[in-house]
């Protein structure tokens, strides 16, 4: 975040905290997506994420005033929708995913219709992949791979310690790729 981002942001925290509802707002409009797109590829289900995402947002809103600036907000508010998001699991009790959207495509400078449809096949396995493993493997391969989270701040975020979030990391990575294989067949994806 560039500095003078940041001092409107720190501005608009303080403004927040006091109470200014307007403030909040320009809050949630910075980071709604980013939650949004988050709780969604968690839970799996649009109308659910929608309403889970304002949730998280009232939840943050009463919650501000006890908010310890050390922490960034993304990163706050990102445990809120990590939590909000393990609650919905636990009671489905099942484990489901949702399609990476066509933003996560990446760009070429002219593919053909076979590299294409290629690439839509690889990203349709890693998303199969993606929803056949443990929610706290997911979780955190979404944090830092899609939500590009550090290290510091994905063990603020699970409440982990540094060297914990590398090693669950590796855990999340390994069976990720031992549920990818099979989808791959022989290529090397």
């Amino acid at each position: 975040m560039r500095d003078e981002d940041a001092l409107r942001e720190a501005a608009e925290i303080a403004r927040a905290r006091a109470g200014d509802t307007g403030a909040f707002a320009a809050l949630v409009r910075r980071y709604q997506d980013r939650v949004f797109g988050f709780v969604l590829r968690m839970i799996g289900v649009r109308e659910e994420a929608m309403e889970l995402t304002q949730d998280v947002f009232l939840k943050a809103w009463t919650a501000l005033p006890g908010w310890r600036p050390e922490a960034r907000l993304s990163t706050w508010l990102l445990q809120i929708a990590r939590n909000a998001a393990l609650d919905v699991l636990r009671r489905r009790e099942r484990v489901g995913f949702t399609a990476l959207e066509a933003q996560a495509e990446v760009a070429d400078t002219a593919p053909g219709p076979d590299e294409h449809y290629a690439g839509r096949q690889r990203q349709g396995r890693l998303i199969d992949a993606l929803a056949q493993i443990a929610p706290e493997h997911r979780e955190i391969l979404l944090l830092r791979e899609i939500e590009d989270l550090s290290y510091a701040e994905l063990g603020a975020t699970l409440g982990l310690s540094e060297g914990t979030v590398k090693s669950r990391l590796a855990r999340a990575r390994a069976a990720l790729l031992a549920r990818y294989r099979p989808f791959a067949g022989d290529a090397d994806d």
